[in-house]
């Protein structure tokens, strides 16, 4: 079989080794007799599996002592009500910065719940830049019992290069960079990402949660009278994400991408390495005219690239012909057109190398 150049948003490229590794234990599961897939979420076989997830995050984010691991379902468009079920009282203010397609979710969900306001949005600019801290609304953060975030926006190709310092608790949704650079966990209380990204395949949330989350948590769930169990942070903590049968597979798919993830020395290699892909595509966009990146240069996104061509005509062209060339998933969002290279942990740099050469042949006939 030939592996295409895989440069998909989500689910995106997972690491080959890894890709071996799971095709061996969905026949057969380490000494268990019966694949994966197959046996059951409480026996002590898939218990380790469960642990060495949950330490495998600690050591590679510098997750506190103290906070809670979780790992849910329903994807992080799941947590963006579960979020403020959990950590807003209904008639409070939680705040949201704007920043894209996500965010803007997170809060519309915010508002089935409490009575959220806009700290800043980017709608009126496209959502072509990442703001300052300096540039959000003083009130609508001083009024906030929280702060949340986006990190990184997979669809405008904006990323957040700092951690805001706003002097609020910050909830961030880190779904299409986690582990992707050294991030300070500390600095917010409350973290989820959707896996299919950076952590393995569809199916799983990674959820953390800081001892003042827990707490908050408790405050609200009295003040509701009770949530139901399964959007209840406080019982799936108390049954380790047990509470009903999690996705087996994806939870130890994630297991072994972090272990190859710390094979390879972390997330400081792991940065350097993602760095010096979006570099040399950035530098070939800003090499002729003939691509145009909308991206503001200090809010671009190390995971997303995005670009447009001249014409709409000539990007369905370079699409058709990369696609018979070896290059998936480069069309853009469907909601805002364009081209877009993912280019997450598990994309090697030959594949951008190749992107990049293409590129140019492509340009050279048709520019």
């Amino acid at each position: 079989m030939a592996r295409a150049h895989n440069f998909n948003a989500g689910p995106g490229a997972l690491p080959d080794s890894v890709l071996v590794e799971l095709q061996a234990a969905v026949l057969e599961f380490g000494k268990t007799r019966a694949g994966i897939m197959e046996i059951s979420h409480r026996s002590k076989a898939f218990e380790a599996v469960l642990e060495s997830a949950q330490a495998r995050l600690r050591r590679l984010l510098g997750v506190p002592e103290g906070w809670a691991i979780l790992f849910q379902q329903g994807g992080a468009s799941l947590q963006f009500h579960v979020l403020s079920l959990n950590l807003a009282l209904p008639g409070e203010a939680p705040a949201f910065v704007d920043t894209g397609t996500w965010s803007t979710k997170a809060y519309e969900e915010a508002q089935r719940l409490c009575q959220p306001r806009k700290a800043w949005s980017g709608k009126g600019n496209a959502y072509t830049f990442i703001p300052s801290d300096a540039e959000l609304d003083a009130s609508a953060v001083a009024a906030a019992p929280w702060v949340h975030y986006t990190t990184n926006n997979t669809i405008r190709g904006t990323q957040f290069h700092r951690v805001p310092a706003l002097g609020k608790p910050l909830l961030a949704d880190m779904s299409s960079d986690i582990c992707s650079r050294p991030v300070d966990v500390g600095a917010h209380e409350a973290i989820y990402a959707g896996a299919q990204k950076n952590l393995g395949p569809s199916g799983v949330t990674v959820v953390l949660l800081s001892p003042w989350a827990l707490a908050r948590q408790a405050e609200v769930k009295a003040a509701r009278g009770g949530l139901p169990p399964m959007l209840d942070y406080a019982v799936q903590v108390e049954n380790n994400s047990l509470y009903n049968t999690p996705s087996t597979f994806g939870i130890f798919a994630l297991e072994r991408v972090l272990a190859w993830v710390e094979a390879g020395g972390g997330l400081g290699p792991m940065a350097e390495k993602n760095t010096r892909k979006a570099d040399l595509l950035y530098s070939e966009l800003d090499r002729s005219p003939f691509w145009r990146c909308p991206v503001r240069p200090d809010s671009r996104s190390q995971m997303n690239v995005v670009w447009r061509l001249p014409t709409e005509d000539l990007e369905e062209r370079f699409l058709k012909e990369a696609d018979a060339a070896g290059f998936l998933g480069l069309k853009g969002h469907r909601s805002v057109g364009g081209c877009r290279a993912s280019l997450y942990n598990a994309v090697e740099p030959a594949s951008v190398a190749a992107l990049v050469a293409y590129m140019r042949d492509f340009e050279a006939k048709n520019g």
